[in-house]
Parts: structure tokens; sequence; C-alpha cells
């Protein structure tokens, strides 16, 4: 085989049997190693300078990964989030990063207001009350009585601002970036200061990249300023997120509830208290699940690998 090549993504990994006929058309050997969540720094070390190319998921490529990595030309990474590559350090070691943009903007926006409906309208203490054997007339409220505050408005940030704005909703946002007149006036947005939106929103969603500026973007400081004890979305970058924060700041009643779908230690540890507490939804990052958009990433993925393996 000409190239070796590394599989990491899970999720590629649960159908590669499907992929063997682009392998060995492109003379590509490929190892899949055992993988339950990503591949650490200390894993990566001990057998990246073997490969030639990776399909990556969240793995901790580092500069010292890199410095090992005497033959890697590409990471191929399966989806679109790669903070948690050194791009400094790939850019250095002449290793290229290609991933795919906006490719689960649709399913991740459906589960931002899955989780929000579940809140409003009291869907889970319902139906546990029902199953209790109990008739109890639980308070919910209709989202358009309610305002979103939208923190990130990327591809993602205004697949919810549609959705919401169709639910009809109060939509504020704020982005690092001026959001443009067309996009507010499309969805009917009202730009705002961080300050404002912490004040004014019943629910704040987390849509935005994980960077040195919104790495513990929500810490005790922003919650101390929530007025409306909002409901706080998580479904991008568990680190935006100061965990042991948010679990005071529920415990203390400064935020209604939360609906988590990343972590900032993941997988959740066991005895991590969000699996006990009411008022939180939890999911195992799993927000992008569609077939649909799976089937997109895969084709992209191979792709982008094949082209970074063929580039002098």
């Amino acid at each position: 085989m000409k190239w070796k090549v590394l599989v990491t993504a899970p999720y590629m990994q649960k159908e590669i049997d499907r992929f063997e006929e682009f392998f060995k058309e492109n003379e590509i050997e490929i190892d899949v190693p055992l993988v339950e969540e990503r591949m650490e720094e200390a894993q990566l070390i001990d057998i990246i300078e073997k490969y030639d190319g990776v399909i990556s998921g969240d793995d901790r490529f580092t500069e010292k990964v890199f410095a090992k990595a005497k033959k890697l030309k590409v990471i191929s990474k399966w989806g679109t989030g790669i903070d948690s590559i050194d791009r400094n350090a790939a850019k250095t070691y002449g290793v290229k990063v290609c991933n795919t943009p906006d490719a689960f903007s649709h399913p991740v926006a459906d589960t931002v207001m899955a989780m929000i409906l579940s809140f409003s309208r009291t869907i889970i203490p319902s139906d546990k009350a029902m199953k209790n054997r109990e008739w109890i007339k639980i308070k919910g409220k209709a989202l358009s009585e309610q305002t979103i505050g939208i923190i990130g408005m990327g591809n993602i940030g205004m697949r919810v601002a549609r959705r919401a704005q169709a639910f009809g909703m109060k939509i504020i946002s704020n982005d690092i970036r001026e959001i443009s007149n067309a996009v507010k006036e499309q969805y009917d947005i009202e730009e705002v200061s961080k300050e404002e939106l912490y004040k004014r929103a019943d629910y704040i969603t987390l849509n935005c990249d994980l960077n040195e500026t919104s790495y513990h973007l929500l810490t005790e400081k922003e919650f101390a300023k929530m007025e409306r004890k909002p409901i706080i979305i998580n479904t991008a970058r568990g680190p935006i997120i100061k965990e042991k924060d948010l679990v005071e700041a529920l415990k203390n009643n400064m935020v209604s509830g939360a609906g988590l779908d990343v972590f900032e230690f993941e997988p959740l540890p066991k005895d991590s208290p969000l699996r006990s507490m009411e008022n939180v939804i939890l999911s195992s990052h799993n927000s992008n699940s569609s077939p649909k958009y799976w089937e997109k990433v895969h084709q992209n993925t191979l792709n982008n690998l094949l082209k970074g393996l063929l580039e002098k």
C-alpha cells in the first residue's frame, strides 16, 4: 500500500467497512484502534510516526504529537470543530488540516429547539409524573412569550434563529463579529452586548466556536448577571462553560436549568452532580445525529484525506 492512515473518528469507525473499496482503490492501508471518545496526546505520541494521514475525531493533536509525526501529511477532521488540533503546530510541521464546515447545523439547531421546547412545555416532568401515576398540571410557557439569547451567529446560530423566529420568540444575539444587517432583518434579531443578553434572555444558547475568546465564557461572574434566571443550552463545546460554576448556579437558583450535549470533561464523569439534577437535560455529545448529514461528512472527509495525501 502507498499510504498508511489512522482512523480515530468514532462515527467513521462504526461504518468503516462501507469504505473498503475507496481505501483499496487509493492504495490506503488503515488502522482502526479502539476509541471510546477521542485519543489523547500520550496515545497519539506512541503511534503517530507511522502514519501519512489521519481521519480524526476530537483527538488531542498537540505540538508534541506533531513533533513525532514524521510522515504526517494531512489530518482530515470528521465534522466541523478543530479546536482539539494545534493549528499553529500543524502549520509549523507542514500538516494540512481539513474539516467540513457547516456539517451539522440543521440537526444541532433542531437539538437546541428540542431542549427549549422540553423545558418550556415541561415535557420531561409531565411524563415522569404520569408514569408515577400522578395527575398534575405543571405550569408551562409558550415560546412566543419568551426571549432567546443566541451567543454565536454563525451557521448554527442562524439556523437556531430561523427556528426560534418560526415559534414567535423574541431573538437577541451577540457575536464577536458584527452581525450583518441582512441576517438581523431576515430573522428579526436584535444585536445586543453580552451583558444585555445575560439580563434579558429566558434561554441562552451557546452556538460559538471554542477559542481563546470563548473558553470559560460563562462562569460564576456571568451567571450572577442573569436577572431572569435563564435556562442555559450548550450544544457547542463543553469548556465554553466553567462546569463547576454552572453546577453551583443550578444549586443556588441563579439559573433555572440547563440543556447540555457537551461537557468540560468527556465522557461526563459518572459521579458528576449534573447527572442527578432534575432541572438538567443531558445527552452524550450527540446533537449531530443524522444519517443524511453523517453521509455528507463521510464523503467530504474521505475526499479531504485523499486530496491531502496527493498534494506535493
